[in-house]
């Protein structure tokens, strides 16, 4: 046990050092020009400053500025950090959603021939692709060739020509189910059951298109943005008398934190794109698919189940 807890240290030690090193996923590609450019204002006001003339000024004057601009920053990444995790609450209510409503369908509507069977599996998919189809409308996609092996190709050519392709592909779940109803392979409240988890798949489109569509206020981000820019501008003239020519150092590594937080906040606030940083929205797809997949493999009626229950009795 100690040597196994040792080995588990080991590797968490390693994975941290080398997090510390990671290039891709960081902000750092974003903010090196920003930090370059504070880094070579700073050695500019650093010359002039060993050339004689006077530009500093007593550091206390950044206290009040320094504690506005980080308050403003701690709103800002709070701000899109509740945007990501309810984004991500979104697909996991989706994914559990998937999940029911392909075990109801599979196991309550009744099947009377091959077609049936056959239909019924259609279905399954159907919602595979609806999970799909809301990936490429939230990302302003259109429907493409991933959604092909999903469903009829006429299916699919109809999608293409939809404002609003998963809301298509809900009215279909929903047009076969009220089929199976209508013809009694089930009944009124295995109806309204199945109803009510594609309710809330469509509330689940709606509420990230809400994300998606309302961006943190213009005003905020320009102003944040003008104040960080003017904050680290301001920064040489606060250590040169004291550092001198430590300063550009310094100024580059304040520039780093500020404009770093900026921009973890910036990639997270709008979690459904292809960033490192974004939702894994491709591998949530891939688990549906592989859940309907398995499930369809399963035997689909509860006859075949009690047959087999009388086999051991």
């Amino acid at each position: 046990m100690k040597r196994g807890r040792l080995s588990a240290e080991n590797l968490e030690s390693r994975q941290w050092f080398r997090l510390l090193l990671q290039w891709q996923g960081s902000v750092m590609p974003a903010i090196l020009p920003r930090v370059m450019f504070c880094a070579g204002f700073s050695v500019v006001i650093t010359i002039l400053y060993e050339s004689g003339i006077n530009l500093d000024l007593p550091i206390d004057s950044g206290l009040v500025p320094s504690i506005v601009l980080g308050l403003l920053l701690v709103f800002r990444t709070n701000t899109a950090y509740e945007r990501y995790w309810e984004g991500r609450k979104l697909w996991g209510t989706l994914i559990n959603t998937v999940r029911n409503i392909a075990r109801t369908i599979w196991v309550t509507i009744r099947e009377d021939s091959v077609k049936d069977h056959q239909e019924k599996i259609a279905i399954l998919r159907l919602l595979v692709a609806f999970a799909i189809a809301t990936k490429l409308h939230l990302r302003l996609e259109p429907p493409n060739e991933e959604l092909v092996k999903f469903m009829p190709r006429q299916c699919y050519e109809k999608l293409q020509t939809m404002n609003n392709p998963p809301l298509e592909i809900a009215f279909w779940i929903g047009d076969y189910l009220q089929q199976q109803y209508e013809k009694n392979c089930i009944d009124s409240y295995q109806l309204m059951t199945m109803f009510k988890l594609l309710d809330t798949m469509v509330d689940v489109l709606g509420a990230c298109e809400r994300i998606l569509k309302t961006p943190i206020p213009l005003a905020y981000s320009i102003h944040l943005k003008q104040l960080l820019l003017l904050y680290c501008l301001t920064l040489p003239f606060q250590f040169v008398d004291d550092v001198k020519w430590v300063t550009p150092p310094i100024v580059a590594l304040i520039s780093f934190t500020v404009f770093g937080i900026e921009e973890i906040g910036i990639e997270i606030e709008n979690p459904f794109g292809y960033d490192a940083n974004d939702l894994p929205l491709d591998k949530i797809c891939q688990t549906m698919e592989k859940n309907i997949e398995d499930l369809v493999t399963l035997a689909p009626c509860v006859r075949h189940w009690k047959d087999r229950m009388n086999d051991f009795v």
